[in-house]
């Protein structure tokens, strides 16, 4: 199903009928969406239902063994991970994927690593961040702290921040690579309901100061009703759900696969 609503022209992310094996179970099956610019898409469905295969179908790690993807009205499908974010797409992960024994500041920092040269990079990056030409990346770096609210622990080591903060420097890793298109893992998996609160109120204030699209996977269906427009709902693999946010969440399958159990504990 491509549900198509005519406005074509306007989609910054489409899948077709996405397939992917992993030996001899199907992981995924003919999966599709369209995702519209400046729009924030949301991605659910039970552990193993298939989401985190479809975004890894997307950012190039996994890529479909049948279907197709494009971004941006240009192909995605079989282009290698590195070129994908070069395009634009950028990703946070469900268990945090920070450096530890680094900074705040370093660890945003990391994100600017697509547009630094081969040479940049073989070099301590103290000495290309002093570079006069390297400025760029810093006044970045420091519109992204400011935006994130993370001027108070910029200089603390990440791993002694509590969860929350570090999810917020996550998202501020990501967003320094300037994506158009943003994937969000679970940004709220593990927080309490005021951190919950807070990662919505960035999210939400970075997709407007950056005119983001978003796909945002989440366990919590309170967050995806409240700030996304449409949603696709998978179990085991395949569609069981999509369209308007409040429609596919309620529709009856979704209800008797998945909001009777994980999700309605979750939320």
């Amino acid at each position: 199903m491509a549900h198509d609503n005519g406005r074509r022209d306007n989609y910054v992310l489409q899948c077709d009928n996405l397939s992917r094996w992993f030996g001899g179970i199907q992981a995924l099956k003919n999966v599709s969406l369209n995702i519209e610019q400046g729009r924030i898409f949301g991605l659910v469905g039970p552990n193993g239902s298939g989401k985190t295969t479809l975004v890894n179908a997307i950012t190039g790690f996994y890529p479909p063994q049948q279907g197709t993807i494009t971004f941006e009205g240009q192909p995605l499908t079989g282009v290698r991970p590195h070129r994908i974010a070069n395009r634009g797409i950028a990703r946070t992960f469900q268990n945090v994927a920070l450096f530890k024994g680094m900074s705040v500041l370093d660890n945003i920092l990391m994100g600017r690593h697509i547009f630094m040269r081969p040479s940049a990079l073989a070099s301590l990056f103290y000495w290309w961040w002093a570079q006069k030409e390297e400025i760029a990346h810093r006044d970045k770096v420091e519109e992204i702290i400011d935006l994130l609210q993370l001027e108070s622990v910029r200089d603390e080591p990440v791993e002694v921040i509590p969860l929350g903060l570090q999810k917020r420097v996550e998202l501020a890793r990501a967003l320094a690579a300037e994506p158009r298109f943003l994937i969000l893992d679970e940004p709220m998996a593990g927080m309490n309901q005021e951190e919950k609160e807070y990662i919505v109120r960035f999210i939400l204030d970075a997709q407007e100061a950056l005119n983001l699209t978003i796909l945002l996977i989440e366990h919590h269906m309170d967050v995806i009703t409240a700030i996304c427009q449409r949603a696709l709902v998978l179990n085991n693999g395949q569609e069981i759900a999509q369209g308007p946010v409040q429609e596919a969440v309620n529709h009856p399958d979704v209800i008797a696969a998945y909001i009777g159990g994980e999700v309605r504990d979750a939320a």
